[in-house]
């Protein structure tokens, strides 16, 4: 994930205050794990609307935590675990939610299986790409101020506009076909011979 992107510097101005306080990394992750975790149950169970809510708010706390990090020198290896845990713990946990709620309300019979579908696949993506980054390769780069994971912010407006359904559609068809690419580069990274010296 690039660190200089337009979300990156505003979720920088945000804790800039937060750097002469006790308030750490650590917390601002566990922060954007629960409020993850609400958008999920929001999205299985109650407003897709605040669903959306839940998860913006939850995607701009990915962001501080690591801003939080850099201003503060606070780095920790556990800090990097946990980070990844709410990283994956969220976003799989909220397509399976987002399946299973349209599924519930009647309104995609195959939510449910849609839902699986794109959460276990983005489970894998992350999987891979964590493999690749400890081979000093980078998945995906991004550009122009923006990276890819910055598409995930789509989310809150398509829940507020009720096009979850369709969200799920490309969700279920575009996460399988990205996880197939992010494999084809693994596949040619293990064959090129051992990982590059960082």
């Amino acid at each position: 994930m690039a660190a200089d992107t337009w979300v990156h510097r505003a979720a920088r101005l945000t804790v800039r205050p937060l750097a002469a306080t006790p308030v750490t990394p650590n917390q601002l992750t566990v922060l954007r794990l629960v409020t993850g975790l609400a958008a999920a149950w929001c999205f299985a169970f109650g407003s897709g609307a605040w669903g959306g809510s839940w998860f913006v708010l939850s995607a701009f706390l990915d962001r501080a935590d690591g801003e939080l990090a850099r201003l503060t020198g606070r780095y920790s290896r556990f800090g990097h675990q946990l980070d990844l845990i709410a990283d994956v713990l969220v976003n799989v946990l909220a397509f399976i939610g987002i399946g299973y709620g349209l599924a519930r309300a009647g309104l995609n019979p195959d939510g449910a299986w849609l839902g699986l579908l794109a959460g276990a696949s983005i489970a894998l993506i992350f999987a891979v790409v964590g493999w690749l980054d400890s081979r000093g390769q980078q998945a995906v780069a991004g550009g122009g101020g923006f990276d890819p994971d910055d598409a995930l912010f789509i989310v809150g407006p398509l829940a507020w506009l009720g096009w979850l359904d369709g969200l799920l559609l490309a969700a279920a068809i575009g996460a399988p076909l990205f996880l197939v690419c992010m494999l084809l580069l693994a596949w040619r990274s293990l064959a090129a011979g051992a990982p590059r010296e960082s």
